[in-house]
């Protein structure tokens, strides 16, 4: 049995290969949070936080800080410890920065387990690492012209990616139009092409675009309006024939299981740092077969790969390159699947130079 030591955490600024713009911000740069648990028995797990923006990583760090403090000393039983912490912040709320250290320390809990078994993580969840279908959403900003796009998109296809995503939410339906016509005329048959608006719509413009889109070969609509809105998003999922997907955003497993109450979305994707680690994507995984619901991913690819390998309804996931550059061994993709690591490491070299602070 493994038992906490300490808790380091730091963070990293690294320039993306591909800027990308979205209806809500430009986003040149990914600022990670890399995070070390040592154990008394000489284990480190691993898990890294997207941290959407470079100010939110001392929040970060200093959450961790404080859940070090509470745990230092316990047994590495991260349900256990999930539900230990959630009580202990009752009161400040699991939510925001609070959610997402939460979340980047239970990923690091079952990373040294796993690394203690020496098995890979979807192995010690009852599974076993398999190949993972993925599509590329390392670009397609908003800032593209129709052939820009188009260009891009061809890019994107490389390692035999059967899938893309293209960011939505220019000033007019007639402009989003347009570039998911050029793109789609570039890609392949076989492609899916999946779009996002970011929230950016209301719910009457969610549906005009939403109709627009229905004959375009569009695969998923994703976020077309504010996420929590779950009336909203019903109909809109009802007004259109392309399937709705949200789940980015969703704050734990309880909150997946309102919005398919709610019949807010048609497809689920949450993401691993917000929906409450290993430990909380286990149980959405299990709310997402209860209800027979295709469940896909949402950044964090190197270990979304693990876990949609033991996913009953397992659908995409979201590959993006950001975490490359830090990584020792970055995930690869063949085929146009996602090859699980076996193991997280940090490239030392790359982390100096990119190291905030």
């Amino acid at each position: 049995m493994l038992t906490v030591r300490a808790v380091r955490a730091v963070p990293v600024e690294v320039p993306m290969k591909r800027p990308l713009g979205t209806s809500a911000a430009a986003v040149p740069s990914a600022p990670l949070l890399l995070v070390d648990l040592q154990t008394e028995e000489g284990v480190i797990g691993r898990s890294y936080l997207f941290c959407y923006l470079r100010a939110a990583a001392p929040g970060i760090s200093a959450m961790l800080g404080e859940i070090e403090r509470l745990t230092k000393g316990a047994r590495i039983e991260p349900a256990k410890l999930w539900s230990t912490l959630a009580k202990r912040f009752t009161l400040i709320g699991v939510q925001g920065v609070v959610r997402m250290a939460m979340s980047a320390f239970d990923i690091a809990c079952w990373d040294a387990l796993a690394a203690a078994e020496g098995e890979p993580l979807a192995t010690v969840l009852g599974g076993a690492p398999k190949p993972v279908r993925a599509y590329n959403s390392s670009g397609l900003g908003l800032q593209h012209s129709p052939e820009s796009a188009a260009d891009e998109a061809e890019e994107l296809l490389e390692s035999g990616f059967t899938g893309v995503k293209l960011r939505l939410g220019h000033p007019t339906v007639d402009e989003d139009l347009n570039v998911v016509r050029a793109v789609r005329k570039r890609l392949p048959d076989a492609v899916k092409l999946m779009v996002d608006y970011n929230q950016a719509l209301t719910r009457d413009e969610a549906i005009v675009r939403g109709r627009a889109l229905d004959g375009e070969g569009v695969h998923w609509l994703e976020e077309p309006i504010r996420h929590d809105d779950w009336r909203g998003c019903a109909e809109v999922a009802r007004a259109v024939k392309t399937p709705v997907q949200i789940g980015e955003n969703f704050s734990l497993p309880h909150q997946m299981e309102e919005a398919i109450a709610n019949r807010a979305c048609d497809l689920v994707m949450p993401d691993v740092e917000r929906i409450g680690g290993v430990t909380g994507w286990m149980r959405a995984a299990a709310i997402a077969q209860a209800h027979q619901m295709e469940m896909s991913s949402h950044l964090a690819p190197e270990v979304s790969a693990h876990l949609l390998a033991v996913t009953p309804t397992r659908g995409w996931l979201e590959y993006v390159d950001w975490a490359d550059a830090i990584l020792a061994e970055p995930l690869r993709i063949e085929d146009g699947h996602a090859i699980p690591p076996r193991r997280m490491a940090w490239n030392d070299d790359a982390v100096g130079r990119y190291r905030i602070g």
